[in-house]
C-alpha cells in the first residue's frame, strides 16, 4: 500500500532555543516583520523577549496582538489588512494554537485573494505563501508544525479547518520555558488536546504505519507527563517531555487527520466558544467508548502504549483506554460539559451541526448519527 507522510518544519527545540531568532530572519533576508500574539503572552513577559532577541536584527517590527481564543474570519481579514498595509514580508507567530493559527491564515491572504472564509477544506490555497516562524507557548495544538488551520465563521456559526501543506510554518523555535507560566488548567486543557490528537489519528481511517508510531508514541509520552506538569508547573523535565510528545503526535494527527471528538468540539466551541482543548477532554473518553465497537484491536493497542494491563479478552480490554481517560480527566479536573455552561436543553442543535462536520469522514466509526451524539453529549454532561 502506498502512503504518503508530510513533514516541513524545521524545528529548534530546548532551552534558549529561542536565542537563534535573530539567525533565522537573517536567512530570509526580510525588512518587515510581523510578531502576532495575545495578551496571555504579552501580560507573561513572552512577548517582551521575543521582540528583545529582534532588536539584533535590522528590521522593522509590526505588532498584532488581538488574538482571542477561537479566532473568527473577521479577525483574520483585520490582521490581514494590516499586515498588507505594512508590506509585511515575514510572520513570526508567538502562543498556543489561536496566534499561530491565525498567523496562518493571514498568511494565506498575503498571496491569496480573500475572503478567507473561501479556503475550507483541504488543498484549496493556491499560491504559496509567506516564511512564517512559530515560537508554541503550549503543549498542545501542534499547530506549530502542521498544515491546519482551524476558525470560526461566526456568520455560519460554525468552526471550520483550512488543510494545505503550503500552510506549514518554515521554521519553529520550541523553547519549554516559555510553557512555565500557564496555568494549571490551562496546562491541563491543552495537554488533553495533545492527548486527543494522538488517540483520534491512531484510530482514524487515514492512518497509516507512519502515523500510527508517532500517534502511539506521542500518547505514550503525553500520558506519562502530563500530570505532573499540571501538579506542578515548575517540572521543567515534564514540560520538555509535553512539548517533545506534541511535536511526535502532531506530525501523525496532521498525516491521518482526526475524527467524532474534534466534529464536537469544533461544535461545542463555535456555539459556546468553549476552550478547544476543553472542549475535546470533556467528551474524549466517551467517544472512545462508542469508537471501541469499530476498532478494538487499536483500542487495546493504546491501552498498552500508557501501560494498561490487559486481560486477553477483547471484549473486556476494548474499554480499558476509555476508563482509564475518564479517570484522566478527573484527575486534572477537567470540567464535565454542565460546569462549562452547557444544557441538555442545547444538545439537540449541538447533534444536528456534529453530523455535519466533515472531520466525521476520518473517524473509525461510520454512519454516525444525532441520537449517537445525543448519547455521548448526556455522558459528558
Amino acid at each position: 500500500m502506498v502512503s504518503n507522510f508530510f513533514v516541513s518544519s524545521n524545528i529548534m527545540f530546548g532551552k534558549d532555543s529561542v536565542k537563534e531568532l535573530p539567525a533565522m530572519l537573517k536567512q530570509y533576508g526580510a525588512e518587515n516583520v510581523m510578531i502576532v500574539y495575545d495578551n496571555g503572552v504579552k501580560m507573561a513577559g513572552i512577548a517582551d523577549q521575543v521582540l528583545e532577541t529582534l532588536k539584533e536584527v535590522d528590521v522593522n517590527v509590526v505588532i498584532f496582538d488581538k488574538v482571542l481564543p477561537n479566532p473568527t474570519n473577521e479577525l483574520v481579514e483585520e490582521a490581514a489588512k494590516l499586515a498588507l498595509n505594512e508590506k509585511i514580508e515575514l510572520f513570526i507567530a508567538v502562543g498556543g494554537g489561536s496566534s499561530i493559527d491565525l498567523t496562518k491564515a493571514v498568511n494565506i491572504l498575503m498571496t491569496n485573494p480573500g475572503p478567507i472564509g473561501q479556503y475550507g477544506g483541504i488543498g484549496n490555497v493556491k499560491n504559496d505563501v509567506l516564511p512564517l516562524i512559530a515560537i508554541p507557548t503550549t503543549a498542545g495544538t501542534s499547530s506549530e508544525i502542521t498544515n491546519v488551520v482551524a476558525l470560526t465563521d461566526t456568520v455560519a456559526v460554525c468552526k471550520y479547518v483550512i488543510i494545505d501543506n503550503k500552510l506549514t510554518p518554515n521554521n519553529v523555535i520550541i523553547d519549554p520555558e516559555f510553557t512555565k507560566t500557564m496555568p494549571a488548567s490551562v496546562t491541563a486543557a491543552t495537554g488533553m488536546d495533545a492527548v486527543t490528537h494522538a488517540v483520534e489519528s491512531y484510530i482514524s481511517n487515514m492512518a497509516t504505519p507512519l502515523t500510527e508510531y508517532n500517534s502511539l508514541k506521542g500518547l505514550e509520552i503525553l500520558y506519562n507527563n502530563l500530570p505532573k506538569v499540571v501538579a506542578d508547573g515548575t517540572d521543567m523535565e515534564a514540560r520538555e517531555r509535553m512539548m517533545l510528545g506534541c511535536i511526535v503526535t502532531g506530525f501523525g494527527f496532521s498525516n491521518a487527520n482526526l475524527g467524532l471528538v474534534h466534529g464536537i468540539a469544533h461544535t461545542l466551541s463555535a456555539h459556546f466558544h468553549l476552550a478547544h482543548g476543553m472542549a475535546n477532554a470533556s467528551v474524549l473518553p466517551y467517544v472512545m467508548e462508542f469508537n471501541a465497537e469499530s476498532c478494538p484491536e487499536k483500542m487495546v493497542e493504546l491501552a498498552k502504549a500508557i501501560g494498561l494491563s490487559v486481560s486477553g479478552e477483547i471484549d473486556k480490554d476494548k474499554y480499558l483506554l476509555s476508563n482509564e481517560l475518564k479517570k484522566l480527566i478527573k484527575t486534572l479536573g477537567i470540567k464535565t460539559l454542565s460546569k462549562q455552561g452547557i444544557k441538555e436543553k442545547d444538545f439537540e442543535m449541538l447533534a444536528e451541526d456534529v453530523i455535519k462536520e466533515p472531520v466525521l469522514n476520518f473517524n473509525p466509526r461510520q454512519n454516525i448519527t444525532k441520537q449517537q451524539v445525543l448519547e455521548i453529549l448526556k455522558k459528558a454532561l
